[in-house]
């Protein structure tokens, strides 16, 4: 298999891009997710003992999923082979199960089938790989930067143990850059590479827990920066700033990470966390997230989170809505995050959603209520000699404009729905509608 060849591993290590040549080889080089490859935890003592099960790596790029993997590769005594999801399809697949198979009747070994981007098999793609990882033909082990919950079918799910893998953290990236600058072999030990602390700590800060991109920079810096006067390669924080300018975010509109960062947006929204609201609202627009898309939540969460304790929460996110066309982007960033404020900081009342839920739950689970006659339309020909209309209470021509009569069918007549909270503009409401139900208790009496 090509990419576990141990020629061209060899070759890699020599000529390769320096993010390949610092591969960890073996789990005891291996860097950073110590929860699950940490001394004694299960992962290492199944790679170690090789007792190996269907297994799903999962978690963002540059944190060691596809490296695991080559640590693997070089220590099992199963055939090792790999799949890449974005390349391959169900003839891949059967091809190389026939291959295991055979390989267990002739000489007794087990297939480890390593698939990358294993979120990109369709679903036909993966029901044709279960009956291989459910009879034992291969042992699947499967990345993906996805959420397997999402991408992965229940059916292989149920079948493979999960790994999560975080980002990295600042100090395991620092020591992954120290390593490879002062590696001998398969990195810059020959070369007196010399990074200044502030240009080091830009470089940790901007790859934001990816390994891959941290030594994508150092080789860049390296390779762009000419020796000084005494033959040192100095690594300044301008060139550090040239060789990753921009921060890496991972954040795919089709995937876990943006549901997620939405996720996150409307709970500080409803958790009135101004600073964490525009946190949040910044990553998306600076990650390219639909403008529309933010203002259709925020409209959404006006009218579920706030509703009537500040009506004025529905104007102001319709405006910002309104704006994201009238203006476009960038100019349209101002009024989403005033938008995105006011609803942070506007009383909370969920009030509303529940109202009609349970009137929607009413109309459902309940008999199908008549309209009382007085309230049924007496404009269209016959309605009035049905009596449609008659006894009728006009509010205008009563004083402060409100009379009590019915407005529920009979079998409701006691139902309410709508519960006001004590928290803003909703304890006005609360008042209006003590007044109305304190008028129909006295017009109950007189009857």
């Amino acid at each position: 298999m090509d990419l576990f060849d141990y020629s061209s591993e060899q070759k890699n290590t020599s000529s390769g891009p320096l993010a390949s040549r610092m591969r960890p080889r073996s789990i005891e080089e291996f860097i950073g997710q110590d929860h699950i490859i940490g001394e004694g935890k299960l992962l290492r003592r199944a790679i170690q003992a090789d007792q190996l099960t269907p297994m799903i790596f999962f978690g963002p790029p540059g944190t060691g999923k596809t490296t695991l993997a080559r640590i693997i590769a070089n220590t099992t005594s199963a055939h090792f082979e790999q799949l890449n999801a974005v390349t391959s399809g169900v003839g891949d697949i059967r091809r190389l199960s026939s291959e295991a198979k055979e390989r267990v009747k002739l000489d007794d070994r087990r297939t480890v089938l390593f698939i990358d981007e294993i979120h990109r098999f369709n679903k036909s793609q993966q029901d044709a790989l279960l009956p291989y990882v459910e009879d034992g033909t291969v042992v699947l082990i499967g990345a993906t930067t996805e959420s397997p919950m999402f991408e992965i079918n229940k059916a292989l799910l149920s079948r493979s143990r999960l790994f999560r893998f975080e980002h990295l953290t600042e100090e395991t990236i620092k020591q992954v850059l120290l390593q490879a600058i002062n590696d001998d072999v398969r990195g810059y030990g020959k070369y007196s590479v010399q990074i200044e602390d502030e240009a080091l700590s830009h470089i940790v800060d901007v790859a934001n827990g990816d390994a891959r991109t941290a030594l994508n920079a150092l080789e860049l810096a390296v390779l762009t920066t000419s020796p000084d006067e005494n033959g040192k390669l100095v690594i300044t924080l301008a060139i550090a700033e040239e060789s990753i300018q921009q921060r890496v975010l991972q954040y795919d509109k089709d995937s876990d990470n943006h549901y997620d960062t939405i996720s996150a947006f409307i709970k500080s929204i409803r958790g009135s966390d101004a600073d964490a609201t525009l946190y949040w609202l910044a990553k998306m627009i600076y990650a390219g997230e639909d403008p529309r898309f933010i203002a259709r939540r925020l409209y959404v969460h006006a009218a579920e989170d706030i509703g009537l304790a500040d009506p004025n929460a529905l104007l102001v996110a319709h405006a910002a809505s309104y704006s994201v066309e009238f203006l476009g982007m960038p100019e349209a960033r101002i009024p989403l995050a005033e938008a995105a404020l006011y609803l942070a900081t506007a009383p909370k009342s969920n009030a509303v959603i529940k109202g009609i839920d349970s009137a929607l739950e009413a109309v459902k689970k309940e008999k199908t209520g008549t309209v009382p006659v007085h309230l049924r339309d007496s404009h269209y020909k016959g309605a009035k000699e049905l009596g449609h209309g008659i006894d009728y209470k006009y509010p205008h021509d009563y004083p402060g404009g409100y009379v009590p009569q019915q407005y529920l069918p009979d079998h409701m007549i006691r139902k309410s729905f709508y519960k006001p909270t004590e928290r803003g503009h909703e304890r006005t409401v609360q008042k209006r509608m003590d007044y109305f139900n304190e008028r129909i208790k006295s017009e109950n009496k007189k009857s």
